[in-house]
């Protein structure tokens, strides 16, 4: 397992040192233009300077996470979405000419969601929750509503265009389950919500490049298995990428909490990762908010990463890991 850290943008800053000093060596980038003041990750010349800075700070740009551009043409279905689409195909190829082997991507249409982003957790600590009775309570996307049946089809479509690029270019492609995981939201209907339908999301390609990024938490709060999950798709060998991250509560009330005050038994997950033979990035994912800082980066402030860096670390020491 590659211990590693999502990094927003290009610019060295504080964080950076304190990945090199808590023994980080892997990043993980969104490299979105309005984060680097480049132009486009379709360039190749702007995309090639970032791994470059990146390398030249000690990391090694393993991959990139999150839309790199405005993907809602593509996630709706609206016009447009063949232009976004050569967009894409040619940031696929750019990370295969630099070697950047792996793309984390969603395909909600409003992003990760959460109705309070202020709840006091343990000491005080700021995290965030979604309450469902709340969110439907809120106006409809500025797009209108869309089906899941129309979401299903836009997916389908998606993945019909760009694996063929993806595995031509050695990409792996690792599909984010919907967060939170409850349909619709803001009208817009969520497929990715179940263990089985991230089992239909992968039958539509049996591409190599096709998987998951293994979002721990989220598959927490659907109230799946995660352990069967691990052993399923680890041997199956489609789990790409793992965010290590705990919640308490159902599909439609939950909040995020600390990595080890939830209910889930991280020591026995980090081992089933080993098990099946796991040897992929994982990182620290939607901490919380610790004393002296603002809260504006909801869930990525650095005093929570940190924690679950060492914790994270930890667990993995536990089960014989060797980390840097």
């Amino acid at each position: 397992m590659k211990l590693s850290f999502l990094f927003f943008g290009n610019t060295p800053d504080e964080k950076w040192q304190l990945c090199r000093q808590m023994g980080i060596h892997n990043a993980i980038a969104k490299l979105a233009p309005e984060l680097t003041g480049a132009p486009s990750i379709d360039d190749f010349e702007s995309f090639s300077k970032s791994k470059d800075i990146y390398e030249k700070e000690g990391f090694n740009l393993y991959g990139l996470e999150g839309d790199q551009f405005d993907m809602h043409r593509i996630k709706l279905g609206l016009p447009g979405r063949e232009r976004d689409i050569e967009k894409y195909h040619k940031m696929l190829e750019n990370m295969g000419r630099l070697g950047v082997t792996l793309l984390c991507y969603n395909f909600m249409a409003t992003g990760w969601y959460r109705t309070n982003k202020n709840i006091s957790e343990r000491g005080g600590a700021l995290v965030s929750g979604f309450n469902y009775d709340t969110s439907r309570q809120e106006p409809l996307s500025k797009w209108g509503t869309f089906s899941e049946n129309q979401i299903w089809d836009n997916y389908q479509w998606f993945i019909e265009q760009v694996m063929p690029v993806a595995e031509a270019n050695g990409v792996k492609m690792a599909l984010h389950p919907d967060d939170p995981p409850i349909s619709p939201v803001n009208g817009i209907g969520r497929i990715l919500t179940s263990a089985k339908a991230m089992d239909r999301a992968l039958s539509l390609s049996n591409s190599p490049s096709h998987g998951l990024t293994f979002c721990q938490g989220t598959f927490t709060t659907m109230n799946e298995n995660v352990s069967e999950m691990i052993q399923k798709h680890g041997k199956n060998g489609k789990i790409f990428f793992v965010h290590i991250r705990d919640v308490v509560g159902t599909p439609d009330n939950f909040r995020e909490t600390f990595h080890d005050n939830g209910p889930t038994d991280m020591f026995k997950m980090i081992k089933a990762y080993k098990d099946v033979g796991f040897d992929g990035p994982l990182r620290s994912d939607h901490v919380p908010s610790m004393a002296g800082e603002s809260n504006e980066h909801m869930g990525y402030e650095m005093k929570g990463n940190l924690f679950g860096i060492g914790y994270i670390k930890g667990l993995m020491h536990g089960c014989g890991i060797k980390t840097p």
